[in-house]
């Protein structure tokens, strides 16, 4: 049980400890509300952009000559991992972490015997983790969340589709936390390229939608020349937008759960706290009728 400054101690310690986790679980549900607006405003927008796209692909001429349609044999894989900067989120970072690691084994485990699979890293948490175990890692984004922006990452989505279309590597996939809601986010690993032609067809576009008669000026083939790459930086960006969205909403219920488990130990401590205390004043109490007994016998 320990004697009563032990526990003192501890309830101090604890208190301490539940106050901290009360401020971070605030100033997490004030960046999950903002990175919550981002992700639901943009999903539209993405929506739209891939129906247009979808109409396109009717005409197969207009998709064929796009590079980032190009299908090659599988020698050289670039994953890009999206971690947190932080800790104190739950398991965002260790589930990335571990899909990264069971995608390399099941799906490249080859590639990554021959040393042709690289990384680029986006967050602080699976750059310590992979540069310490000697992965390729060829780029690093730590701190990109702190100010994220589409313009801070149009030149990261740009210098991965140049990856691509200079032929360094064949298949480019996003490991990443899609978020769903405050309590979920689902872990996924996302084929960014080479776009496939039907993937270019989003699943909940109606057969209506899809063959919209529209006149295109200029031609169809100009315009998915500019689209596919507009749709590709505007889906990396959704993806960091998913995953800023999912580590706010992982962390507020992560410091909800130690707020919650803190005020459980407190409970216990004070119970242990009063037991001690009462067990302490018994014993004077016994001491000192022992000792007037014993005055009074010697009388």
């Amino acid at each position: 049980m320990g004697n009563l400054k032990e526990i003192r101690n501890r309830i101090k310690a604890v208190k301490s400890t539940q106050q901290i986790t009360k401020a971070m679980k605030m100033v997490a549900a004030s960046k999950f509300k903002k990175a919550q607006d981002n992700i639901t405003k943009i999903r539209p927008y993405v929506s739209k952009l891939q129906e247009i796209l979808a109409n396109l692909s009717q005409n197969a001429d207009a998709i064929e000559g796009s590079p980032y349609l190009a299908q090659r044999p599988v020698n050289n894989v670039l994953l890009v991992v999206v971690t947190a900067d932080r800790g104190l989120c739950g398991a965002f970072n260790s589930a990335i972490i571990k899909l990264t690691l069971q995608t390399i084994q099941e799906k490249y485990k080859t590639q990554y015997e021959k040393g042709n699979l690289h990384l680029i890293c986006v967050g602080k948490k699976g750059l310590d983790y992979f540069t310490r175990r000697n992965y390729k890692v060829i780029a690093q984004y730590p701190g990109i969340f702190q100010k994220l922006s589409f313009d801070s990452t149009v030149s990261i989505a740009e210098e991965i589709m140049q990856y691509f279309t200079d032929e360094k590597y064949d298949v480019v996939d996003i490991v990443y936390n899609q978020f769903k809601n405050v309590v979920t986010q689902l872990r996924v690993v996302e084929p960014f390229l080479p776009v496939k032609a039907e993937q270019v067809v989003v699943q909940n576009t109606t057969k209506q939608n899809a063959n919209t008669d529209y006149i295109f000026e200029p031609s169809p083939e100009v315009i998915i020349k500019d689209l596919i790459p507009k749709s590709l930086k505007i889906k990396f960006y959704k993806a960091l937008l998913d995953s800023n969205a999912a580590e706010q909403g992982s962390r507020m219920t992560a410091m909800d759960t130690a707020t919650e488990n803190a005020t459980e130990l407190l409970n216990q401590l004070n119970l242990n706290y009063n037991r001690a205390r009462q067990a302490a004043i018994t014993t004077e109490l016994t001491e000192i009728v022992s000792g007037a007994e014993a005055l009074a016998s010697g009388e």
